[in-house]
C-alpha cells in the first residue's frame, strides 16, 4: 500500500536529490581520543530509499571507533563540479550513526553501487553504519538558505523499496540498448541500472556512473518503470 502522506516539500526533496547524486562527503565525528573535538574524514555513502546514509567503514578506522564512542555525527557533500564553492549546492545532514545488523541485505544495495568495495565486504573488521538524519542544513546557492526537521525529510516506507531489485532485473534485461544509449555507452553490456528509488535512478558504465530524476515521486516499480522508460526514450 502506498502511503498516505509523503513529505512533499521542494525544499526536502532537492535537499534529498543532491545528495543522491553525490557518492561521498566529509563526515564529522567527536574525537574519542581528543575529549569530543570534532574529527572530519572523507566517506563514501550511500542514500538508502527513506533518505538516510549508509556508510561502511572499518573497525579500525578513526571515525568508526569516535562513532562507537558517541554516535552522533555530521555528514557534508556539495555539488563536486561546480567551482563555486561560495554559491553552489550543498547539504549537510545532522543525525545518528547505528550500526546495520542486516549486513547482507545492505551490502547488496551498496554493491550495485560501490563496486569497489567488494574487497573491503569480504572483510570482517568493515561493517555498515547507518546514519538517521534529525535536521538537513540545505543551501542552493547565495540566499537559498533553508533548515529541515526529520519529518519533512525522510521518506516512510513505500512499495518500490520491495520491488527495487526485480525492476532493476527486468530493465538490464530488456532495455539494454537504451540504457546504453543514456550514458552513451558503446558497449550495451558494460552499461547496468543499479538503483531506482522515489526520487530518481541510477546507471552505471564501468566507472562512469549518471544519476537521473524523476519529474514527481515515483513510489511503487510500475509507475518507475512508466517514468525510467520515458526518460530513457528521451534520450
Amino acid at each position: 500500500m502506498i502511503p498516505d502522506k509523503i513529505p512533499s516539500q521542494s525544499n526536502a526533496r532537492t535537499a534529498r536529490q543532491l545528495l543522491r547524486t553525490h557518492r561521498y562527503g566529509a563526515l564529522s565525528t567527536l574525537s574519542k581520543k581528543y575529549d569530543g573535538h570534532p574529527f572530519g574524514s572523507i566517506t563514501p555513502y550511500l542514500v538508502d530509499h527513506d533518505g538516510s546514509l549508509l556508510i561502511f567503514i572499518s573497525d579500525l578506522a578513526e571515525h568508526t571507533k569516535n562513532i562507537k564512542h558517541d554516535p552522533r555525527v555530521s555528514l557534508v557533500t556539495h555539488n563536486q563540479h561546480d567551482p563555486r564553492i561560495q554559491t553552489q549546492g550543498r547539504v549537510t545532514v545532522i543525525g545518528m550513526a547505528a550500526h546495520v545488523a542486516a549486513r547482507e541485505q545492505a551490502g547488496r544495495r551498496y554493491l550495485r553501487h560501490f563496486p569497489e568495495a567488494q574487497t573491503y565486504y569480504d572483510m570482517q573488521d568493515f561493517q555498515f553504519y547507518r546514519i538517521t538524519p534529525q535536521a538537513i542544513r540545505y543551501i542552493g546557492g547565495f540566499g537559498d538558505i533553508h533548515w529541515m526537521q526529520a519529518e519533512n525529510y525522510r521518506i516512510p516506507p513505500y512499495p518500490l523499496i520491495l520491488e527495487e531489485e526485480r525492476l532493476i532485473e527486468e530493465i538490464n534485461r530488456d532495455h539494454a540498448a537504451a540504457l546504453a544509449a543514456k550514458l552513451a555507452s558503446p558497449a550495451r553490456d558494460a552499461t547496468q541500472l543499479i538503483g531506482v528509488d522515489c526520487d530518481g535512478f541510477d546507471l552505471r558504465a564501468g566507472d562512469l556512473t549518471l544519476r537521473s530524476e524523476f519529474p514527481a515521486m515515483m513510489l511503487d516499480a510500475a509507475r518507475a518503470h512508466g517514468a525510467l522508460l520515458d526518460m530513457l526514450a528521451k534520450g
